[in-house]
């Protein structure tokens, strides 16, 4: 049993969307390709028909195309959108690009972990010699029409400026990247407590950084502790409680994608996203049947294979399934 407090930010789901999303919110998705995509958040803002977001991802995977694929997204700032073998670039976020139904803007994966970096730490860019040279410097996919008509975005895409210190340590350019700020950060995440206090196994990818920079960050768990548990072995907790805003325990919340040593991606159901995200008609039955069709993430758990969700089950050794058909 968990104990309540003043300091208590566990609630449902849907509630911590519907305070926390609005119409138009710059939000940016924690996960990286097959790992860790806050995939039960996402469904939640589907569900609730939230539209016109600023979308902000570092390398991110089914997440960002059911946001698409739903319309969910006026805009996008990426590095890459794939799933692995399954879909190395995202369906609908392809489709959408090639149609032009959203408006994006890319940078190298680099770029993108710096820019989180600097809204982090509260500066307004970071410089890097990565980049220089390259075409993402150029071609902008933000006309400066659409900077200022939004002033949450910088003027420009990336700026070449002199070394103020010469050419010292070889570099007499530097590309300035600018830092993002998001209203809203979502991110899955193995163990948290009811304060905010988060755990995550694994690689973290830029998760805490996106984290840090957002004015409100909503945090799915596997498992929701009391304090007394993550306090035990402080040294592994990587996110502190006064970042959280809401916390909300959904078991297998980033499914179909994998969570270190809690279960693997779910191969079957991917091949099968894929199938579906290339036809208009099959996909919208998809999230007719998955998303609207359902009131919340466990009814749709409960319309998967089950012995499918057996078969992805983690070894606890290794952390991951074992002998797991990928293909």
């Amino acid at each position: 049993m968990i104990r309540k407090t003043d300091t208590d930010k566990a609630m449902p789901l849907d509630q911590a969307v519907r305070r926390f999303v609005t119409p138009g919110a710059h939000l940016s998705v924690g996960g990286f390709t097959l790992n860790r995509n806050p995939m039960a958040a996402v469904h939640e803002i589907i569900r609730q028909g939230i539209k016109d977001l600023h979308l902000y991802v570092h390398s991110n995977g089914v997440a960002l195309d059911e946001l698409i694929g739903a319309g969910c997204v006026k805009r996008l700032e990426i590095a890459y959108g794939g799933v692995g073998k399954a879909t190395p670039t995202c369906i609908r976020f392809r489709k959408a690009i090639q149609e032009g139904s959203i408006e994006f803007e890319d940078y190298s994966n680099f770029m993108m972990a710096l820019r989180f970096l600097a809204g982090s730490l509260g500066v307004p860019y970071l410089p890097t010699i990565s980049g220089l040279g390259t075409d993402l410097v150029e071609k902008w996919g933000f006309s400066p029409e659409i900077r200022q008509s939004d002033p949450r975005l910088p003027d420009k895409k990336l700026v070449v400026a002199d070394n103020p210190f010469g050419d010292w340590m070889g570099a007499s350019k530097l590309l300035l990247v600018p830092a993002i700020t998001p209203d809203v950060t979502l991110i899955h995440v193995q163990k948290a407590d009811h304060l905010g206090n988060c755990r995550i196994a694994g690689l973290t990818f830029a998760d805490l950084e996106q984290a840090k920079a957002a004015k409100e960050v909503i945090v799915t768990c596997e498992e929701l502790v009391e304090s007394a548990e993550l306090r035990k072995e402080p040294h592994q907790n990587q996110l502190a409680m006064f970042h959280v805003s809401a916390v909300c325990h959904v078991p297998y919340g980033g499914y179909p994608t994998a969570v270190f040593r809690h279960y693997d991606y779910d191969p079957v159901y991917l091949k099968e996203y894929d199938r579906v995200a290339r036809k208009d008609e099959l996909y919208r039955r998809y999230q007719d049947k998955f998303i609207h069709g359902v009131a919340n993430h466990r009814e749709f758990l409960a319309l998967v294979d089950q012995a499918q969700l057996q078969a992805i089950k983690a070894n606890p050794d290794r952390g991951y399934a074992l002998n797991l058909k990928r293909d």
